[in-house]
Formats: C-alpha cells, structure tokens, sequence
C-alpha cells in the first residue's frame, strides 16, 4: 500500500517528551485502544514508554463491535498477562471496572509505602492513547462529571493535567500519542477510517476508498443495501472507486469529497452496524480484518 498517511504534529511531539517525565511518577497506567482496531490504535513504543508500571488494557468502545469478537480480544490479552477491562466511555459502561482496578493499586502502592514507613498518598494514574480513542471521555466518567475538554474528534486535548478523581486517586490526561512515523500503513488506514488521527493526516476520499475494500470484503453487500447502490453494473463488478464515483454521482452532486465523509460517518456512527476492524490473530495466522454482526 502506498502511503496515504502521515502526520506527527507539534503538540503531540512535545506532549510525548513531558509524558515520558510525567509517567516516572505514575503508579498505574490505563492504557486505552479502540475496540474496533486494538492491533492498529496501539503504540508501537508502549512497552518502552510503560515500563514494569503496573497497567489496565481499556478496550473502549465495546458496544461497536460483535460481544463475542470482544470477548476473544479480552481473552487474547488477558492470555498475554495483561489486565484488561471493556468500556463504553460515552455511555458509562465498565467505569466501575476502572475504579475497582484503581483501587486495588492504591491498596498496594501504599501498603509498599507504609511498610518502608512513609505515608499513604492518592494514587497516580496515566490516561495514555491515541487520539480520539476515549480518554478524556473515560476521565470525565470517572470523575462523574465534565472534568477534561472530550468530543468526539481527534487532537481536543492539547497538554498533560492532573486530575483529581477521588481522595485516593488522580488521574494525568494526556493528548494522544502517535509514533515518530507511521510505517504500517494498514494500521493507518484503519486508525483513519476510525477518526483515530487527525484529518491533516489524510484526504477522505482515499480513505474512504479503501474502507470499502475493507467493508466489501467483512460485509459484501452492506454498502449496496445502505446506499441502495449495487456494486454489479452490466455483469461487471465496480472497483471501490468506480462505486464510490457513481454513487457520488446519484447522491451526493458528483462529490467524491462528500460521498466519502458520509461512507465514513456511517461507520463511525455505527450506521453499518457493529464491525470489528481487526480480530484476534490464531497461533501461525497473519493478520486479516473481518468480523460483523449487523
């Protein structure tokens, strides 16, 4: 694949550096992935930016993929030694999970100190991710009200804040982390059709196009059914691109720039139903899209 995305923003850059500063005081680190591409919406460097910190996998979003392809991913982390919790952070699913986890670390983190005959002391906790993925969101629901600037769009947190959740808890929100580069173009293409990076990064239209691929390959005949556009024309099946230019052509004033923000507004929006991007890996397998329920 050629490559359609890069983007390494300023503030990003300058936010990773104070980061890695922050989290060398950090006790536990939730780390937070887009349910729908947990390969893709994960750090390449999160190993060397945790450390041997104590951590939470957050696999957000959860209601926007199938239960059961949820459950093998859990279960694929959890087999990994990972501690791992499900949540919606727009609806407030899994929070007591989060707390639960928290609460767990303090015991031991003070319990550590009291032995060695310091003072207890709230907690430290680091939000990492990438952009968009629900961290300032998760904050919000944690605190129990609006706390951190959220929306649904990438790049709204601009610098690190400490939170203050409870009296045994704080919490640092941080921008979404990207990698100095973006090699793997696959996964960037994914995190884009996911709003997972910021639009600077991309042109919709190719991104869109390819989402179609992708779409057409997990559910062949979605994309006809919600466009009322069939991919058949004379016996001959349309590319993604012949496809997207005559749709644009029925629906949208000849756009391709408008037909393709709405193909992928639908996605996001859950309009095509619940579709996982990426599925758990089986031992020798290379890795492959492909998971519906509708």
């Amino acid at each position: 694949m050629s490559s359609l995305i890069q983007w390494y923003p300023g503030h990003i850059a300058k936010a990773r550096k104070g980061l890695q500063e922050q989290l060398k005081n950090v006790d536990l680190v939730f780390e937070v992935l887009d349910a729908r591409i947990p390969r893709a919406s994960r750090h390449q460097e999160i190993h060397q930016l945790i450390g041997e910190r104590n951590s939470v996998l957050v696999l957000n979003k959860m209601d926007t993929i199938p239960q059961s392809i949820l459950r093998q991913w859990q279960r694929t982390f959890e087999a990994q030694g990972s501690q791992v919790c499900v949540t919606d952070a727009q609806k407030g699913k899994g929070i007591r999970d989060l707390l639960n986890a928290a609460q767990k670390t303090a015991q031991a983190v003070n319990e550590r100190r009291l032995k060695r005959g310091m003072n207890p002391r709230p907690l430290r906790a680091a939000v990492i991710g990438f952009p968009n993925v629900g961290k300032s969101a998760l904050i919000n629901r944690l605190v129990g009200k609006r706390a951190v600037a959220s929306a649904s769009k990438p790049g709204v947190t601009r610098q690190l804040r400490w939170v203050r959740i409870l009296d045994h808890l704080e919490l640092l929100d941080s921008p979404g982390i990207l990698p100095p580069r973006i090699e793997d173009q696959e996964a960037a293409v994914k995190l884009a059709i996911c709003d997972d990076i910021g639009q600077a990064a991309y042109q919709e239209e190719q991104v869109a196009i390819e989402a179609i691929k992708i779409f057409q390959t997990i559910v062949p005949g979605r994309l006809a059914e919600r466009y009322a556009l069939s991919f058949t024309d004379a016996e001959t099946t349309l590319t993604a691109e012949a496809w997207l230019d005559q749709l644009a052509k029925r629906r949208f004033g000849g756009s391709g720039e408008k037909t393709a923000r709405a193909i992928l507004q639908d996605f996001r929006k859950g309009q095509l139903g619940a579709i996982a991007l990426e599925v758990p890996l089986a031992p020798g397998k290379s890795p492959q899209v492909g998971a519906v329920e509708i």
